[in-house]
């Protein structure tokens, strides 16, 4: 989280924000979300859509005054189902990263967490090609772990293993089909609370390569839709000054999502 002193200086930014609603006041703003990834964008037993990233999204839009309706999607379709017009902007805590601005735009940082590696407890694997040779890692498809395991791994040897969601990663990896995992750490600790991952924990250190893992997570948009996308970050500015992001942060987090990994 930014320095109070910094908060202080948003706050001029965030009543006028408020006081005129701006643009999308009364809008409908479509949101794609890939709601696997507890607890950042999941389902309750009910079915109701929440965690960490569906609070923050709402939260963008209650500033916003826009009506922003949630619209499901697979990871590896986030990207071409916003450039397809299917929903209006990403807010399923999508890494920011070269390869992905090269075809759609981004709000400022919302959220931050490296990539880890996961393995049964005791293990002494690492994340490097030498050690994981010949050993299967699971990834998700379309994730920057995945980019990043193709990119590194894969040539040496490594046997990278990808899935359409986390779940069956862990699943497989639960169930010996896989030597470790590579995730987002706020994914994997969630992990550690099933039965499944019980016996698993971090190995290694964090992966933090701003080639693959960029500099945080963010609001996707269509690249002609700058004024949404001004509307996002001006949203965001005003929610992190006037202690909405922290309570959304603390309800889900004993850490600062805002700076973890930086």
């Amino acid at each position: 989280m930014k320095t109070k002193s910094s908060l202080v200086l948003l706050l001029p930014l965030a009543f006028s924000f408020a006081a005129f609603g701006g643009e999308f006041s009364g809008k409908v703003i479509k949101l794609g979300i890939d709601p696997t990834f507890p607890p950042l964008e999941y389902k309750t037993a009910q079915g109701a859509l929440t965690g960490f990233g569906v609070d923050i999204a709402q939260a963008l839009c209650d500033e916003m005054q826009a009506r922003c309706v949630w619209v499901e999607s697979s990871w590896d379709g986030m990207i071409p189902g916003l450039q397809a017009k299917k929903f209006d902007a990403i807010a399923s805590s999508m890494t920011i990263t070269p390869q992905r601005e090269k075809q759609i735009a981004f709000s400022n940082k919302v959220s931050n967490a490296p990539a880890r590696l996961v393995a049964r407890k005791g293990s002494d694997l690492q994340p490097t090609a030498a050690a994981l040779k010949g050993k299967s890692i699971g990834v998700q498809q379309g994730s920057s772990q995945e980019a990043y395991a193709n990119a590194l791994w894969r040539p040496a040897g490594v046997n990278v293993v990808a899935y359409q969601s986390q779940q069956e990663v862990n699943e497989d990896l639960a169930n010996g089909r896989l030597d470790a995992s590579l995730l987002a750490s706020v994914s994997a600790s969630e992990f550690f609370k099933t039965p499944g991952g019980k016996d698993f924990a971090f190995t290694g250190a964090e992966l933090n390569d701003s080639k693959y893992f960029g500099i945080g997570d963010g609001i996707g948009v269509r690249k002609e839709d700058s004024a949404l996308l001004s509307a996002f970050n001006a949203a965001l500015k005003a929610i992190i000054a006037n202690g909405t992001y922290k309570k959304v942060n603390d309800k889900y987090f004993d850490f600062d999502m805002y700076g973890a990994g930086e």
